[in-house]
């Protein structure tokens, strides 16, 4: 679906290029400084100050989205260079990740590839089918469709909730017991997590779309219907981020990132399952989404705030991810209401991201800046959750979206 702005489309015709010129940045950094020619697949870590830290251990996370970006980046440009990181990453995950006894992805492995931190992390194996699915769509390698849905089953067999609903979080490397571990060292150790959630949809959908497997199609929509009347809660218009075994939530804090990136995620998800109730009931939670992180997580420099805390206390840090998937979920906003004011926000937080985010004398973006425009030297420019991921995706996603 097409906005057609009211604005000059010069303007949108620049920012598009911008949008061109920025993914090329970003993935040449990553092709220069990231790939490790002496023990095979990628360095785990360069830090805030952007030393590379070449005995890093290896995150799946970091990973599957170096495989997702460059598989993603390839088919959208054709660009060959893009496609051999691809090929090299898929390689890599197949080689080294790959549990061969248990199936799934191991969550880490040492700087010379033996596996280190074996537990299966749902969120990771969402992530490898989000990334399988699109090398599959640039490659065509049937391996990699056949491995999106081993791990696809895995989840269902595994993670699914048959009593009670939803995806557990974690497992030991057998699949067994329903794990306390934490997704990471800001998450609370709940049972259903939201942003585990979000991703197994995000994964899903790019499923569907490589497969079309009516298995893959069904499950989405149970996702996408666990969005709409688990995690939304109309009354603050956000996600609820924890809840246990039983669904009791835990906590109120809001995290306006996940709202703003889930603001399209599930717009995306209802458009590819074609259902019109669903589609409906969904551009109305979009919308309540993308309007309460307008109205409560924007600061006056067209930034969003990292969360607001169960004390209504603002984490006023900006962080790198959640202002790139605000100029997504603003333009998607703009885009199924045809209202101006979620154009005009899109525009302004990628306005901050060139004069703020962008580490424009050693390349990639800060992991963030504090109220003030500080960068953040103390976490990292790469590592394991910091990648090509969101930043690439925003810029994907506004060239396909912005009018040429």
């Amino acid at each position: 679906m097409m906005l057609l702005p009211n604005g000059n489309p010069v303007k949108y015709q620049q920012w598009r290029n911008e949008l061109q010129q920025e993914l090329d940045n970003i993935l040449k950094w990553w092709i220069i400084n990231m790939v490790d020619n002496e023990e095979g697949g990628f360095y785990g870590r360069i830090d805030g100050e952007g030393r590379l830290h070449d005995m890093a251990d290896k995150g799946i996370v970091l990973n599957t989205r170096i495989l997702w970006a460059f598989s993603e980046a390839g088919i959208l440009t054709g660009n060959n260079s893009y496609k051999a990181i691809a090929d090299r990453a898929f390689d890599y995950m197949l080689n080294f990740f790959w549990d061969k006894t248990y199936g799934g992805m191991y969550w880490s492995l040492d700087y010379k590839g033996q596996p280190l931190d074996t537990h299966k992390q749902v969120y990771a194996q969402a992530f490898a089918i989000y990334a399988f699915s699109a090398y599959y769509s640039l490659s065509k390698k049937q391996e990699a469709l056949d491995r999106a849905f081993e791990i696809f089953v895995l989840i269902e067999n595994k993670s699914f909730d048959k009593v009670k609903g939803g995806y557990l979080t974690a497992f030991a490397q057998d699949w067994s017991g329903n794990g306390k571990i934490r997704l990471s060292e800001k998450d609370a150790s709940e049972a259903k997590i939201m942003n585990t959630h979000l991703h197994i949809l995000e994964a899903y959908t790019s499923l569907y779309k490589a497969s079309r497997r009516i298995a893959v199609k069904e499950r989405l929509a149970y996702l996408l219907q666990l969005f709409l009347e688990k995690f939304f809660q109309q009354k603050t218009g956000s996600l609820q981020i924890y809840f246990d075994e039983n669904w009791q939530p835990s906590g109120n804090a809001i995290s306006f990132g996940h709202d703003v990136e889930a603001s399209w995620l599930l717009w995306e998800a209802a458009e590819i399952l074609e259902n019109r109730d669903l589609v409906k009931k969904t551009k109305d939670v979009c919308l309540h989404l993308a309007q309460s992180v307008y109205e409560n997580g924007l600061d006056v420099d067209g930034a969003v705030f990292n969360e607001k805390h169960g004390d209504g206390q603002y984490d006023t840090n900006k962080d790198w991810w959640p202002q790139a998937e605000a100029v997504v979920g603003f333009w998607n906003a703009a885009q199924i209401s045809k209202n101006d004011m979620y154009t005009e926000a899109s525009e302004a937080c990628w306005h901050f991201i060139k004069h703020k985010l962008l580490d424009k004398n050693k390349g990639e973006w800060y992991w963030g800046v504090d109220r003030e425009g500080r960068p953040d030297l103390k976490n990292d420019k790469a590592g394991p959750w910091k990648s090509c991921y969101h930043n690439s995706r925003m810029c994907l996603e506004m060239i396909r979206r912005l009018p040429e």
